[in-house]
């Protein structure tokens, strides 16, 4: 064995130039496969944690101005929700929901003070349901209760970054903060699956609106429906822009007073886009490689050509067509399966280092482009097909080789 692969590496060692340059398109071509695979991965799994933090099938409802005058009402005019709409969207779409929240913002950021640590940050009034909808990971203590807004309780869920920035190693469960000098009691902690680094907090709806003058008005409105398909949560959306259209007098034409994202639809639309690039980059990396095997079925009948003195030799003294097509396959395969290892290899390796470069970078580049990296078992079976390519592209000149007559051979110049 170790005479035969001394016999290969002696022959490739003739052609040194041809032989690397053909080895180097064949790795290069899996090179390209592999780094196009994880890049599609990467935006896959960027496009992915955009989502991550909220519910699949959701709906977000925001109000805005109007655009057509309707019912004796000018356009232009200010929509706004309130506490009500969640009622009647409840009574009337509630075998359509599995949760639904109203949501109440502070305007700008909010001072959150603690000892002699403070800081400003978003600051929201939200209902218990809402970390169904907008899904956070709650390290410690709770989410707000149904009690937290029935008793009106000053209570408060945080991140992690806003725990980091007052409390630092201290305990903060149980302890009360002031936000704009009004204590609440810290029940929880949590992150954000979307971005770790949001400083965020959550409040009892009923208790921001009252503390904070809000009345019963609300900022935006947020639903988790019960829909499979996206025609499902369409038909919900259009139900819900209507009973909204005909609480606040808007025109049913009139499509731009009332903003709402529905999350599934465009959770769908991604994916199509992203198997459309799969399927791209799947192509243009099946071509490169097609590029490399032809690189090495050319060197492979040019090597043949050159030892056609050599082949008529060892026929002469007896040895047989098997052995030729071998020889001259085992060069091939070789050729292919140890450029393409090396591929393989440069470009796992290229992938690694761009996903810890991703992973220092922080969370809003990650939003974009997040752990690129090309699936083992892909290619392991890239690699395979690569040299199963090898034999069949060493193949056509090998039955030539076999078949050179020792005679002429011999005479040939």
């Amino acid at each position: 064995m170790l005479d035969y692969i001394q016999e290969i590496l002696s022959t490739l060692k003739q052609n040194k130039l041809r032989a690397i340059m053909t080895g180097f398109s064949v790795a290069w071509g899996i090179f390209m496969l592999i780094l196009l695979l994880g890049s599609g991965k990467g935006l896959q799994n960027g496009m992915e944690k955009n989502f991550s933090s909220t519910s699949k099938n959701a709906l977000w409802i925001w109000s805005r101005r109007t655009q057509v005058a309707f019912d004796g009402l000018k356009a232009g005019r200010r929509i706004q929700f309130t506490n009500q709409d969640v009622v009647e969207l409840k009574r009337k779409l509630g075998d359509d929901f599995d949760y639904i929240s109203g949501r109440f913002y502070l305007r700008g950021e909010a001072r959150l003070t603690y000892k002699n640590e403070f800081g400003t940050f978003q600051l929201e009034g939200v209902m218990p349901e809402f970390n169904k909808i907008q899904i956070i990971n709650q390290t410690q203590g709770r989410f707000i209760n149904e009690l937290d807004i029935d008793d009106y309780r000053k209570t408060i869920v945080i991140s992690e970054p806003i725990k980091s920035a007052l409390f630092k190693d201290e305990e903060s469960i149980g302890k009360y903060i002031r936000i704009n000098n009004v204590p609440f009691m810290v029940v929880g902690i949590f992150t954000d699956p979307e971005d770790k680094e949001r400083k965020r907090a959550y409040m009892p709806l009923s208790t921001a609106q009252r503390v904070f003058n809000g009345n019963n008005r609300l900022g935006e409105m947020a639903i988790a429906t019960n829909a499979i398909t996206v025609a499902e949560n369409k038909r919900i959306e259009e139900e819900v822009r209507a009973l909204l259209a005909k609480r606040h007098r808007v025109s049913p034409d009139d499509k731009q007073a009332l903003g709402i994202w529905n999350t599934l639809e465009h959770f769908k639309q991604a994916q199509g886009v992203f198997a459309g690039i799969r399927i791209f980059v799947w192509i243009i990396g099946i071509m490169t490689i097609i590029a490399g095997i032809v690189g090495v079925s050319n060197i492979m009948i040019i090597l043949v050509k050159e030892r056609t003195k050599e082949i008529g030799v060892r026929k002469a003294i007896g040895a047989t067509p098997y052995s030729i097509i071998r020889l001259v396959l085992s060069e091939s395969v070789f050729i292919t399966a140890l450029s393409g290892f090396f591929g393989l290899v440069a470009g796992m390796g290229v992938l690694s280092l761009v996903s810890l470069g991703l992973q220092q970078a922080g969370g809003e580049v990650q939003r974009a482009f997040s752990n690129p990296a090309a699936d083992i078992n892909v290619a392991l079976w890239a690699l395979l097909i690569l040299v199963m390519s090898g034999l069949v592209a060493g193949y056509i000149p090998a039955r030539k080789a076999a078949r050179i007559r020792p005679i002429e051979a011999l005479h040939d110049e």
